[in-house]
């Protein structure tokens, strides 16, 4: 995984970017798993959470395709078209593959469609506005 993200310790979800491109990222991820995820609610790790996973897969898209300097941290503006095929992510064995797909991207903002899937299976979709301030 790239250390250029706004993100450390153990709320760096992903474990390694599998491929990207100008236009799209895939990473990887098996701390879902892990009974000690920051993100994990009564001994679960639900669906929903898996945002967050492709919130970051598209903060290391922006790290790798900008012009080298730091990913700055964002705000999640706006969620759309959320699709939740599972309940909770603990109780999935394979690893998880994050998606992020570029549709808009500007100085002070972009928007992202993601997938997370396992075995290829889908668990969640959707798409993401992320806003980045002007002094972080």
């Amino acid at each position: 995984m790239t250390p250029r993200v706004p993100h450390a310790g153990a709320m760096r979800l992903l474990d390694r970017v599998i491929e990207h491109d100008a236009e799209s990222i895939l990473c990887a991820a098996v701390s879902h798993r892990e009974a000690g995820n920051p993100l994990r609610r009564d001994g679960m790790l639900p669906a929903v959470c898996g945002v967050e996973y492709a919130l970051q897969a598209m903060a290391a898209h922006g790290a790798l395709t900008g012009d080298g300097a730091a990913q700055p941290p964002g705000y999640l503006a706006s969620l759309r078209g959320v699709s939740l095929e599972v309940s909770r992510l603990d109780d999935v064995a394979e690893e998880l593959r994050v998606e992020a797909r570029a549709l808009s991207r500007a100085a002070r903002g972009f928007v992202y469609a993601f997938r997370v899937t396992a075995g290829g299976v889908p668990l969640l979709s959707g798409q993401a506005a992320i806003i980045i301030p002007e002094n972080p």
